[in-house]
């Protein structure tokens, strides 16, 4: 089940980029579950990962290895990512599984270990099955290509509950020519930001620095992927990867770094919507807009409270008006000296709340004509300030629930 209708978009080449696949039988037979992302030597790659205390073990190894490249003076070349199998939970086993994975990799590409990045994601507290996963990587690394269904491919083999695969392309012009950025993303369920809560694999051929490439990274997955939620659980294995192969335009002046910026946000946002349209179970499509705000952090809070609301959930699943769920979710945010008398909610068009209770205008058949479709935008004023944001959710529905019970069955 997802929220409507998305298909792959058309991903156009990058030099020096090649993705593979494989069915090495990790999460069940006859599915992409293994996928090699090569990167060329040019290349500048930046990481952002979960701050869950449990991190996996390839979280671990993955930002070891970034450290050590950049000591070195390297680029990382390989990203490799398997389904089926967090590596999470694991000790000292998983971590040795994450190390003897990339070793593999590496003796196969004729790399360096350390430029090999290990990614997964699956159920938590299961050994790997490492002959099965090392025997995906010689055909992984074989069907590398570069055209749009070999990004596709890697799509649909990064996956865990979602129902499709999560893609997004955006090419814009800058001074010395036009760059490209495409990416990709998994996520479904455990969905709540800490960092960027899935994970996603985002390049461009742009040429740029890495204290800036770092920098970019940051704030666009801030205002992307650190702002969505589906079931307010936090993965132990979140990864957000952003690589500049160097072999395009360069992004260096001021008016350049703000059209770049642009198109990265607009990738990392498309991506991002697209796992709350394929949140487990999701029917609705929700945006949570806050303003007025004293901080966008008070805005955030507010927001992710509403959208966080068990009875607000299940009431737009059942597409029924109850707007004093939402009412009573706001104001149970963690913001001092509420002033709930200028405090406005808007469901789309029609008014709510104001005054400190239900608006004047309000009739049962106007919410309910809106919290009928299956994309809902709920608008918060709260009457203190200037601040904004905006945050992205879906209901709550009885398949989440089935889908989440039966996971490991």
């Amino acid at each position: 089940m997802a929220v409507g209708n998305s298909p792959f978009p058309v991903m156009p080449p990058l030099a020096g980029v090649r993705l593979g696949s494989a069915m090495a039988g990790i999460k069940k037979p006859g599915r992409r579950d293994m996928v090699v992302i090569e990167l060329p030597a040019s290349a500048t790659v930046s990481g952002v990962f979960t701050r869950n205390a449990f991190c996996a073990a390839p979280v671990s190894v993955a930002k070891a290895h970034i450290e050590r490249c950049r000591e070195q003076g390297q680029a990382p070349r390989y990203w490799l990512i398997n389904t089926g199998n967090a590596n999470a939970g694991t000790g000292k086993q998983g971590l040795h599984d994450a190390y003897a994975s990339c070793k593999a990799v590496a003796e196969q590409a004729g790399v360096a270990e350390h430029q090999v990045l290990p990614f997964s994601t699956g159920v938590i507290g299961e050994p790997l099955p490492m002959e099965r996963l090392l025997a995906g990587i010689t055909p992984a690394l074989a069907s590398g290509a570069d055209n749009s269904q070999a990004w596709q491919h890697a799509g649909e083999g990064i996956l865990t509950t979602d129902t499709r695969a999560k893609g997004a392309s955006v090419t814009t012009k800058v001074s010395d020519g036009s760059v490209t950025i495409n990416g990709i993303t998994k996520g479904s369920g455990m969905i709540k930001p800490n960092m960027a809560t899935m994970l996603g694999f985002v390049v461009t051929d742009a040429a740029i620095e890495q204290s800036l490439l770092d920098r970019l990274l940051r704030e666009t997955v801030e205002a992307s992927f650190n702002c969505i939620t589906v079931d307010s659980d936090t993965s132990t294995n979140d990864a957000c990867m952003l690589a500049a192969t160097g072999t395009g335009a360069a992004i260096e002046d001021d008016e350049d770094i703000a059209v770049f910026r642009d198109a990265l946000q607009q990738v990392m946002t498309s991506l991002a919507q697209a796992i709350i349209r394929d949140g487990e179970g999701a029917t609705k499509f929700v945006t949570l807009q806050v303003d007025d705000a004293e901080s966008r952090q008070e805005a955030l809070d507010v927001a992710f409270t509403v959208a966080h609301s068990p009875l607000v959930k299940t009431a737009l699943y059942a597409s029924d008006a109850n707007w004093g769920r939402i009412l009573a979710a706001v104001g149970r945010a963690p913001v001092a000296d509420f002033d709930v008398d200028r405090i406005v909610i808007d469901l789309a068009d029609v008014r709510l709340v104001e005054e400190g209770g239900r608006a004047a205008g309000y009739t049962e058949a106007a919410g309910s004509a809106v919290m009928a479709q299956d994309e809902i935008t709920i608008r918060i004023s709260l009457g203190r300030g200037q601040e904004s944001a905006t945050v992205w959710t879906s209901d709550l529905s009885h398949d989440y629930v089935s889908i989440n019970a039966d996971y490991r069955s």
